[in-house]
């Protein structure tokens, strides 16, 4: 069965972002009269597994990025500013993460964070209002 998990093992960003736009492309062209075969099921679901997959590491890698950006020095306005959100939502989204980098410590296939590495992020991530 094709599932996100899966998708995830197979792929890189790159790699899937390419099959997914494959996939869309195939489908929107066959939707709309053209001379491309319809997706089947499965293809279906793979679509819908790699849009899944594409958008965990799409988050994943944002929230890499925005840790290194607090490392940087650059306040949670301004990562706001950037994510089109405000400090307080941008900080609690990162937190959220932090929280399940945590507890994803010990199931199979995640990496995560062990207590100390939680507790650097933490600190690195500061409070909305920190700099």
């Amino acid at each position: 069965m094709t599932t996100p998990q899966s998708i995830e093992t197979q792929h890189t960003l790159r790699t899937a972002v390419a099959r997914l736009d494959d996939l869309r492309a195939r489908e929107s062209l066959a939707g709309a009269g053209g001379d491309a075969e319809a997706l089947d099921g499965p293809q279906l679901l793979e679509l819908l597994a790699l849009s899944e997959a594409v958008a965990r590491k799409a988050a994943y890698g944002r929230q890499l990025t925005v840790r290194a950006a607090r490392e940087a020095g650059v306040s949670w306005a301004q990562i706001g500013a950037a994510l089109g959100t405000s400090k307080q939502a941008a900080w609690e989204a990162h937190t959220r993460w932090i929280d399940a980098q945590e507890a994803g410590r010990d199931r199979p296939g995640d990496i995560g964070f062990d207590a100390a590495q939680a507790a650097e992020a933490r600190d690195v991530a500061g409070g909305p209002d920190s700099r």
